[in-house]
């Protein structure tokens, strides 16, 4: 779990770079063997976006991690970025809530990023 711990670290900065809105690390390793932690973002726009996805990926290539899959770049709407021990979502604002991830995975763990 540690180089997840620094995966989910390192997108977490990544992130709040782009000045991505309302970020949350949630520790999902107790309920599910899909990854250790789901961080969750939105932008306000599809360029804001983009630029959060971007910087996520080159940090964390920067780093010598690179994803498994990137999936819904182009549209921008959600972007699920697939790194195996760690998923990064960023939303657009309004698709963010539609979906509402945050409470489908209710029964993980919010931790901030100090307790990485």
């Amino acid at each position: 779990m540690s180089n997840s711990k620094e995966m989910a670290k390192i997108a977490y900065s990544a992130m709040e770079d782009k000045l991505a809105k309302d970020i949350k690390i949630i520790d999902i390793s107790n309920i599910s063997v899909v990854a250790d932690y789901f961080l969750i973002a939105d932008g306000r726009n599809k360029n804001q976006v983009q630029a959060i996805a971007g910087n996520v990926e080159e940090f964390l290539h920067k780093a010598g991690y690179h994803p498994k899959s990137i999936e819904g770049y182009t549209t921008a709407n959600w972007i699920l970025m697939d790194y195996s021990d760690i998923i990064v979502h960023i939303f657009s604002s309004d698709d963010r809530s539609f979906y509402d991830l945050e409470r489908i995975w209710r029964d993980g763990v919010e931790v901030s990023p100090a307790d990485l």
